[in-house]
């Protein structure tokens, strides 16, 4: 970890789509710190450099120049599932406060004119339910997911008003 990082991933996971899963310019943080043996035999493990509920995140506001951010996205899966293991799994009664306190908290600590990257996966819940949870519009991104169902959509931070 370096002294500073501008880019801040609070639900990091296994880090899968990072291609330099050690990047000193990015704070790694997620809830979890553990290690499974997968089904077929692979080892998973959920590492980052600090714990940290994205519900709630413990930096002042305007910290970060980017956030990137992917949440859970289930909320059906089985507490020891692959699924649930490598992608974490939403609260069945809270998941749309979470999400909305989520947006809110991420947006908090990015600068202003900072951006904001969201991964999502619409197998449970569409998109169009969770971009109703900020007040942010989003900028660009794909309006129609891939064929695994899979939204990158990107928001920039505007001025305070």
């Amino acid at each position: 970890m370096s002294a500073y990082q501008p880019v801040l991933d609070p639900a990091c996971g296994g880090r899968m789509f990072w291609f330099d899963k050690s990047d000193d310019r990015v704070l790694f943080g997620d809830v979890r710190d553990e290690s499974w043996e997968l089904c077929d035999g692979r080892r998973f493990d959920v590492k980052p450099d600090m714990l940290m509920d994205y519900r709630d995140l413990p930096f002042p506001d305007g910290t970060f120049r980017m956030v990137v951010l992917d949440p859970p996205h289930l909320r059906n899966a089985g507490e020891t599932s692959y699924m649930a293991q490598k992608y974490g799994c939403l609260d069945q009664e809270t998941w749309k406060a979470d999400l909305k306190t989520m947006f809110s908290e991420c947006f908090r600590v990015l600068k202003e004119h900072g951006v904001l990257i969201f991964k999502w996966n619409e197998t449970q819940i569409p998109v169009s339910q969770i971009l109703k949870l900020t007040a942010h519009k989003p900028l660009f991104g794909n309006k129609q997911p891939n064929r695994t169902g899979t939204h990158w959509i990107v928001f920039m931070k505007e001025d305070a008003k």
